[in-house]
């Protein structure tokens, strides 16, 4: 009854010495969560940067390194930002942000290229060109809108693929290759056009090796062996595994590298494939390719308004400087053609060193499209800046064109360099040869014996190449007469009825177009490397006429560069006779060298004529004389008359039934152009395909209007079948052998119907004609 109560003593809880110090008394605190969650987020970033560095080696400057280096920034975050949310959200929200960096990415690059419009439509130009401009474009690379689209998206796509397998999923080594699939593109976009990228590939390793190594942000929040709690004997045999697939893992790494490093190593050395060389570059038109033939019709309307120029800064007191239109380097003997490789650049073209001793002048004109059509762009020699327009450039050659082609109204302001050379070195100056210049040296098979002897004579007479030059140039225009209504034409036979056709019958007169033409064939002859450019020569500032078009030619000096000539004759001057300073040798032996011919004597001399015993009274009478030579030439006429419809009969049959379909085509073009020129109306010699079916439009529809019928030029009909036809042999004539046979039987049918409307039209007797008329049987041979 009196016990004491018992004592209870409590003991206060002794402090975990091994327990971290963070606010759940076992976790890390935030900064361990944040140090641990940064490296590898981190490190998606620079491999993706490091890509965009690499690809932005080829571009003129930083803005691409930036761009993508945002983009890398961007999609990481975005994905470190929503890593709390489910998964399926992650992917809208990261391309609604790519959506807007894109958007200012694009306005960006506008402004820095200083392009027209407005963010639609710049924004929809370079998604439908994004990718064949990037692989077309000049090096290095001005960044645009189209240029820069494709890095911007292809970095952020391969930011937010790699972080979410990495940071999500956890599996880092996995969410690299998003990064190196992208850095690999770029590698190979660039190609040989920069230099090894051993710098940026070796910090790509390190930074992702540093990625690896970093512990990862799901770690262990206790830190124990994930074997603590086995067993003893059941821990030592999981430890014994792990170990020996290291081991394994090691050894299997090391003979790959033993294996590989020789072929990698041999590759070192090796030029990169140019993806560049896999994507057809700007082209330019038929109409373009051959601006020569333009001249003619240009002579012929004068008055036409192609351009309107204002020159800025670079005028001198002769006026306006020469515009350049293109440059014809190929010649095959029948046409000079432009053959140049445009690449799309930026606003600022690539410049290249003038030779030395070369005078420059700086020149600034804004030049606005009248009815100048093709795609070929006017600049004054050599442009350095163009801004109000898309272009493309070809830098062997200094011209540009508008991939998009011109419009009435088109303007757009060119700064060029326009280069002088010393004429004091052109004396004394040589031609280049090799390799390097055969383009400009090669002589066409088939060239005239009379102009491979006048390049001879003129060569003979004058050692010194810049000599030759001059004097080939002195010849045309102390020779030969300038007119409008020449018939254009340059090639072999052209020039040698320029050159050497009678005075009285047509020849030696011509436009720019043979003068040019004819001094760079007798130049090549000569050994001198010529080409031919087409541009304009405005006489004041203002509008440019067709009359100012003007075709001259240009020789290669070694380094003097290209040197224009002006084989045009002076306006005061009158042409001399060529025959004066050029004969050309007889193709027989002068009458005088031919030797006479020998007569035999004879053995006997030959009898006298027996006298008719008749007495001359048994002959036909006039009657019979009469009727019967009446009745031999009608038949003579008759047999006549059915041999020319057979003849004309068999012609058509090999034109539209025989040969290849091109063959075949070609054929049916001809039967129109006969079926023309039957009827009357010949169509002109310098006028292409589609001018040739309109003509033929135009007289048919006249034909049946004199004849009391309709016009029959609807699209289905005769009439309006010649465009489907000139399409057909447009088709021949720049893409050979991609005509079927159905096209050759479709242009066979065509050509066919043309000429029955148009025979059909014809008065009666003259239908009759027609079909016996000797023409088409020798023209066109």
């Amino acid at each position: 009854m009196g016990r004491d109560p018992p004592v209870v003593t409590v003991t206060p809880p002794r402090p975990a010495v091994d327990a971290p110090a963070g606010p759940a008394g076992g976790g890390p605190g935030p900064v361990a969560r944040v140090l641990r969650a940064v490296p590898v987020p981190l490190a998606l970033i620079v491999m993706i940067a490091l890509a965009g560095v690499v690809l932005g080696r080829v571009y003129a400057d930083p803005l691409l390194t930036r761009l993508t280096a945002g983009a890398a920034v961007g999609s990481v975050l975005v994905s470190v930002a929503t890593r709390r949310l489910p998964s399926w959200l992650v992917a809208p929200l990261s391309v609604a942000a790519l959506a807007g960096w894109a958007l200012l990415s694009l306005r960006l690059a506008a402004a820095h290229a200083a392009l027209p419009g407005g963010l639609g439509e710049v924004a929809a130009d370079a998604a439908r060109n994004a990718i064949p401009r990037l692989l077309t474009a000049m090096i290095p690379v001005e960044p645009a809108p189209d240029t820069v689209l494709v890095p911007v998206v292809a970095a952020w796509l391969a930011g937010l693929a790699a972080a979410e397998v990495a940071l999500r999923a956890g599996r880092v080594l996995l969410g690299y290759l998003p990064p190196v699939l992208l850095y690999a593109g770029a590698l190979y976009v660039v190609g040989p056009n920069a230099g090894p990228a051993v710098g940026p590939t070796v910090l790509f390793a390190a930074v992702a090796a540093i990625g690896l190594a970093a512990p990862g942000g799901r770690a262990d929040p206790a830190g124990a062996d994930p074997v603590a709690g086995l067993a003893p004997a059941v821990r030592a045999a999981v430890r014994l595994r792990l170990v020996a697939a290291g081991a394994a893992g090691v050894a299997v790494v090391v003979a790959l590298a033993a294996l590989l490093a020789p072929v990698v190593a041999g590759q070192v050395d090796d030029r990169p494939v140019d993806p560049r060389r896999y994507v057809e570059p700007p082209q330019v038109e038929s109409l373009d390719e051959n601006p020569l033939i333009r001249i003619s019709g240009w002579a012929l309307n004068p008055d036409q308004k192609l351009l309107d120029v204002r020159t800025e800064a670079g005028a001198t007191q002769a006026g306006p400087p020469r515009i350049r239109l293109a440059v014809l380097s190929d010649y095959d003997g029948v046409t000079w053609r432009v053959g140049a490789t445009y690449r799309n650049a930026g606003r600022i073209l690539p410049a290249a060193e003038p030779a030395g001793g070369t005078a420059t002048d700086p020149v600034r004109q804004e030049i606005t499209v009248a009815d100048l059509t093709g795609r070929l762009l006017p600049a004054v020699p050599t442009p350095r800046e163009v801004s109000g327009a898309r272009v493309a450039y070809d830098p062997a050659t200094g011209t540009l064109i508008r991939p998009e082609g011109l419009a009435p109204g088109l303007r757009y302001t060119v700064a060029s360099v326009r280069e002088q050379p010393d004429v004091n070195l052109l004396s004394t100056a040589n031609v280049p040869a090799g390799d390097a210049v055969a383009r400009v040296l090669r002589v066409a098979d088939g060239a005239p014996e009379q102009m491979r002897r006048l390049a001879t004579q003129l060569a003979e007479e004058n050692g010194a190449p810049y000599a030759r030059g001059a004097a080939i140039a002195d010849f045309l225009a102390e020779h030969y007469r300038v007119t409008a209504d020449a018939p254009s034409g340059h090639a072999y036979p052209n020039l040698a009825f320029f050159l050497f056709g009678p005075r009285n019958g047509g020849g030696q007169r011509g436009t720019s177009e043979q003068f040019a033409a004819s001094f760079a064939v007798l130049g090549r002859l000569a050994g001198l490397p010529t080409r031919v450019v087409v541009g304009f020569e405005p006489k004041a500032d203002g509008p440019v006429r067709a009359a100012d078009a003007y075709a001259w030619p240009e020789v290669l000096f070694e380094g003097v560069g290209w040197v224009p000539f002006d084989p045009m004759p002076r306006p005061d001057e009158e042409p001399r006779p060529v025959e004066e300073d050029f004969r050309p040798k007889p193709e027989d032996p002068p009458p005088s060298e031919v030797p006479a011919p020998t007569v035999e004597p004879t053995a006997t001399p030959p009898a006298a004529a027996a006298p008719d015993p008749r007495g001359g009274q048994a002959g036909p009478g006039t009657p019979v004389l009469v009727g019967g030579g009446a009745g031999g030439l009608v038949l003579l006429l008759g047999a006549l008359l059915l041999t020319l419809a057979a003849l004309r009969r068999n012609l058509t049959r090999s034109r539209l039934a025989q040969g290849d379909p091109g063959r075949r085509i070609a054929g049916a073009w001809r039967e129109l152009t006969d079926a023309l020129r039957l009827a009357g109306h010949p169509a002109g010699a310098d006028l292409t395909a589609a001018e040739v079916a309109a003509f033929a439009r135009r007289t048919l529809a006249e034909a049946q209007a004199a004849d009391g019928g309709p016009a029959d030029v609807t699209a289905d009909r005769p009439g309006g079948a010649v465009d489907e036809l000139a399409g057909l042999l447009n088709q021949v004539g720049f893409a050979p052998g991609s005509v079927t046979t159905e096209q050759a039987e479709r242009a066979a049918t065509l050509a066919g119907g043309y000429v029955s409307a148009l025979r059909g039209a014809r008065a009666r007797w003259r239908r009759l004609l027609w079909r016996v008329h000797p023409g088409p049987l020798r023209w066109h041979r």
